[in-house]
């Protein structure tokens, strides 16, 4: 933005415009933002929204810089996903919980994601667990052990996925503040 002649010792804006790279920082820390939440509420990809947010960013940007924190980010992101799915993975595997038991909850809880607004996908995943473990348990207490063992996993894969976006964030404020100095 330029300026026009100092008056009492400050200089005047020729324009009251924002400035463009302040508005597309908010628009970038507000999709940041939403990927985060899609990670607590499951219906967005939220960490790849998150790192597609240090992408877009990047690509707006340019420079040496910001793409090697884009790779830096995409670097942070794989050794999350990779932790998201080994740790509860193998945990999961240890309590007996197979992976079958798992995507058709996902299913169930996309379903009532439709049926039942907001409350729905929670309640039809670990419903969904839990039929599917008592048809292959035959017996409540076994069910009910499998489905808090998937319960667990899957709380632990989105703290690994909620400290990965963190991690992806701290990189990429990071690298706004070294593209800025």
């Amino acid at each position: 933005m330029s300026t026009v002649a100092p008056l009492l010792g400050g200089a005047l804006p020729l324009s009251d415009a924002p400035d463009p790279v302040t508005w597309a920082m908010w628009l970038f820390a507000l999709a940041f933002a939403i990927g985060v939440v899609g990670i607590v509420l499951p219906v967005l990809p939220g960490l790849l929204l998150c790192t597609a947010t240090v992408l877009v960013w990047a690509i707006d940007t340019g420079g040496t810089r910001a793409w090697m924190t884009f790779g830096v980010a995409v670097l942070v992101y794989l050794c999350g996903v990779a932790l998201q799915v080994l740790v509860p993975g193998r945990r999961m595997r240890r309590d007996g919980v197979a992976t079958s038991t798992l995507l058709l909850a996902a299913v169930a809880g996309i379903v009532g994601f439709f049926v039942v607004p907001v409350v729905g996908l929670p309640l039809f995943f670990v419903g969904g667990i839990m039929l599917v473990e008592l048809a292959r348990y035959r017996e409540l207490s076994k069910a009910w052990d499998a489905t808090r063992a998937a319960l667990r996993g899957v709380v632990h894969s989105m703290g690994i996925e909620l400290l990965t976006a963190a991690a992806i964030g701290f990189v990429w404020v990071a690298g706004i503040a070294s593209h800025m100095a």
